[in-house]
């Protein structure tokens, strides 16, 4: 079990999705997102695997949460910058986890 101080440490924040294009050198399908995490901390570059339920239309203007204080990760050519958070359907495929209601971009998970 973690501690509540090693969770505090997770900085997740609610940005919005403003573009998405597939990222064909991936091993797996995926996208190439740019994330407007809000004022404070602004845009940054995702990728995830999300073909299979979402078309890249489906995705501009989509809010997620992301996790914006892990280290950045290279990716073929890409480097992400924070980790889109999602959970699997039942054929374990990504569905992303987004607010019910609009809420300010860069507003942080507690």
């Amino acid at each position: 079990m973690i501690s509540w101080d090693d969770f505090q440490k997770l900085d997740v924040r609610v940005g919005k999705i403003i573009e998405a294009e597939i990222f064909p050198e991936a091993k797996k399908p995926s996208y190439k997102l740019k994330i407007d995490v809000g004022p404070q901390i602004g845009i940054k570059k995702s990728c995830a695997q999300l073909t299979v339920n979402y078309s890249l239309k489906d995705l501009i203007g989509k809010l997620v949460l992301c996790v914006v204080n892990i280290q950045a990760r290279q990716i073929g050519h890409f480097i992400s910058e924070v980790l889109t958070l999602g959970v699997p359907d039942i054929k374990g495929e990504c569905i992303l986890i987004t607010p019910d209601r609009n809420v300010p971009l860069g507003s942080r998970l507690y």
